[in-house]
């Protein structure tokens, strides 16, 4: 069973997305080249444990953390699944391998004050590419998108009257997001800028470099970066940070996990619940203030 027939299943079965399939595919092929520089059989379905484990050791030798180790061989473990599952093997090598322990990383979000700093500058300047990445920070911090989606986004997807927007999420799930008046105006600011600018976005998609081609994974990433670093010192800048810094601001103004579980896609509320350490100052502070026994002091 070839790496191929794996990468065909997860796209038109588990509905994985075109990024997926190709980190997938990646990883697979790595894990390849390494028995091949071993000596050993390129053949997948013959690998055992002890070759897996010679090969977790040099990536931790290489300096990947466990974080991206672990990221590894889920995806070798997930392929063995799929072995098994059409009956290729009998049993996964990875039967009784556990994932190796992370240390727990709480992810520092922005502050309102930064958020609200760098919108509010003039920093952007005044061109096409300038009124785009202010664009994409807002959309961003508005509705807490993920970096594939916003990247992905289609202009017939927005409804300005309605003021909703549809997304499609990880495996292929859709969702309607509320568009405040703000971002409202500024998406329409973007579009007028990119007609009086006579620019026309390939296969329908609403964001689009000057030259009218699709933005790349990079491109949003140093957007972020580089413009928050002009407001920010945290070592971390970057659009999961802005989406955290979504979640963590409706968070300590008192919103429902759950409402916001269904803003940002998230398929179960424990991958929610991971903003809540970053709002813990704020929970304290309403907890003090709300508790029966601390208003009698």
């Amino acid at each position: 069973m070839s790496i191929p027939s794996f990468i065909d299943y997860i796209l038109l079965e588990k509905k994985s997305s075109l990024h997926t399939q190709k980190a997938y595919q990646s990883n697979l092929e790595a894990f390849q080249n390494f028995l091949i520089s071993e000596g050993a059989s390129k053949d997948l379905e013959e690998v055992s444990y002890s070759q897996i484990r010679s090969w977790i050791v040099a990536l931790i030798e290489k300096g990947n953390s466990t974080r991206t180790v672990n990221r590894k061989i889920s995806v070798l473990r997930s392929y063995y699944r799929f072995l098994t599952r059409v009956g290729t093997i009998e049993r996964s090598p990875l039967k009784e391998h556990k994932a190796l322990k992370m240390a727990t990383q709480v992810q520092l979000p922005f502050s309102k004050e930064e958020v609200s700093q760098l919108l509010n500058s003039d920093h952007f300047p005044d061109s096409y590419t300038g009124v785009l990445q202010k664009t994409i920070l807002s959309l961003f911090y508005y509705t807490g998108i993920r970096r594939s989606e916003l990247i992905e986004l289609k202009l017939l997807n927005i409804d300005f009257s309605a003021g909703l927007m549809k997304v499609l999420g990880k495996r292929n799930k859709e969702r309607l997001l509320p568009l405040l008046p703000e971002i409202k105006n500024q998406l329409q600011l973007f579009l007028d800028c990119q007609k009086r600018q006579g620019i026309h976005g390939e296969q329908g998609l609403f964001f689009t470099s000057k030259e009218g081609v699709k933005l790349t994974d990079s491109f949003v990433y140093t957007t972020v970066n580089d413009y928050f670093s002009l407001v920010s010192t945290k070592t971390k800048k970057s659009p999961h940070v802005l989406r955290h810094s979504f979640a963590t601001h409706l968070l300590d103004q008192g919103a429902d996990l759950n409402a916001i579980k269904d803003l940002l896609g998230h398929s179960s509320i424990a991958a929610t619940q991971h903003y809540t350490h970053s709002s813990m100052t704020k929970i304290k502070e309403v907890y003090k203030n709300a508790h029966p026994r601390e208003k009698k002091k």
